[in-house]
């Protein structure tokens, strides 16, 4: 049987999502259909920068673009810290507690028209969102266009050598479940593979409270 994958931005308007993020709490995972599960971080995201969070605040420079943005604890940080910064996410409820947080944000795709294109100083892709779209090539290629030439990209990578596509859903653990729909996950050598192929040749990875990041510049 084909599984019909649902638009991303529908998935991820499904209410196990918008209502987690709405009480800022958990559970709520990425399940494959072999019953794989991904637990996802809703009260971090929720909550203020951690210490992880601050090492990639640090390497912020010009205006900030954070791409899948979530609750906006990084859009607030990065404007009280005096960045010009928005978020971008496909969730209203995303995008409210942003705002409410203190920064600014658009319901959008990262794909669609976005203010700034070619002339933001750092993009990011945090908290697992390279996997958006379950295609990282075009998201790398995406973010060569938003970025100005002398941008950065700052990603964060699975703690572990991997390179998978995967079709997923959003799960509660307690009967709620969201559409399917395709999501990839990486590792800091298969993105840097990637990233040099879409216009990012120069590549920095650090550790941090046991998650991983690379920085990449052109």
């Amino acid at each position: 049987m084909t599984v019909q994958l649902a638009e991303p931005a529908v998935a991820w308007r499904a209410d196990p999502y918008t209502a987690a993020l709405r009480t800022g709490r958990g559970p709520l995972y990425l399940r494959r259909d072999d019953g794989w599960l991904l637990p996802l971080e809703v009260e971090r995201w929720c909550g203020e920068p951690d210490a992880a969070d601050v090492t990639v605040l640090d390497r912020c420079t010009g205006p900030v673009l954070d791409v899948g943005c979530g609750p906006g604890r990084l859009v607030a940080a990065l404007a009280a810290r005096g960045h010009r910064a928005l978020g971008v996410d496909i969730t209203p409820e995303a995008v409210d507690r942003t705002v409410r947080a203190g920064g600014s944000a658009l319901c959008r795709s990262v794909f669609d028209p976005l203010p700034r294109e070619g002339r933001w100083g750092t993009v990011l892709l945090i908290d697992g969102n390279i996997g958006i779209g379950g295609d990282p090539a075009a998201l790398l290629r995406r973010a060569t266009r938003l970025a100005a030439p002398d941008g950065s990209l700052l990603v964060e990578v699975a703690a572990e050598d991997v390179d998978e596509r995967v079709d997923v859903h959003v799960d509660d653990g307690r009967g709620g479940r969201g559409a399917p729909f395709r999501w990839a996950r990486l590792g800091a050598r298969a993105l840097c593979a990637g990233a040099a192929e879409a216009g990012w040749p120069r590549s920095l990875t650090w550790h941090a409270a046991g998650r991983a990041f690379v920085g990449l510049r052109r």
